[in-house]
């Protein structure tokens, strides 16, 4: 068995015999009182989010999750078609383990999903995508002294504001975890 001083973020646990994953913990020592770890759970079946106070010390049971990357193919209603490049295997997951980085994800994408035996438990997509501007207005020429942003639509749908001299055609790489512009890609 595991103890408090062993759980780090995104590790996942058995907390009140649901499958949590760690989303943030800090170790606490006020004044003259006892030690303790505050930690922000999500519960991975339903999404929510907790707080829960441990001891220090106290023991937790840690779950062995297997990480494995797979390509994205296509979505079917709620669903993602996921592929093993590896054994060409196929298993739909739902869309909203990605949450809002979901509209970022282009077909032949790979993504790191989570495992606990055969059962997916999480979705990651990449940290950066690049996508092509398919639509935004014309800057204006020489508006450039202020950090001004425009909303622009990417080939994969989604609205992203973007700087006033990024125009159609062009490339920009997007922060999937913000859904910010980062930069332009040449």
């Amino acid at each position: 068995m595991a103890n408090t001083g062993d759980l780090f973020k995104g590790c996942f646990i058995k907390f009140n015999n649901e499958l949590c994953q760690v989303m943030e913990y800090q170790h606490r020592t006020p004044g003259n009182l006892r030690a303790f770890y505050q930690v922000v759970l999500r519960n991975v079946k339903t999404g929510k989010q907790m707080e829960h106070r441990f001891r220090a010390g106290e023991s937790v049971e840690m779950v062995r999750v297997e990480f494995k990357e797979m390509q994205y193919l296509y979505k079917d209603g709620e669903n993602l078609v996921l592929m093993d490049p590896v054994s060409f295997d196929q298993i739909y997951v739902n869309g909203s383990m990605l949450g809002d980085a979901e509209k970022f994800l282009k077909e032949e994408m790979i993504v790191k999903v989570s495992f606990e035996g055969d059962e997916p438990l999480g979705v990651e997509p990449p940290m950066f995508v690049v996508l092509e501007v398919t639509y935004t207005e014309p800057g204006v020429r020489g508006d450039t002294a202020t950090n001004t942003l425009k909303p622009a639509t990417v080939e994969t749908g989604a609205q992203v504001m973007i700087p006033l001299f990024v125009n159609v055609g062009e490339k920009i790489k997007i922060d999937t975890r913000t859904g910010e512009y980062s930069e332009r890609v040449k």
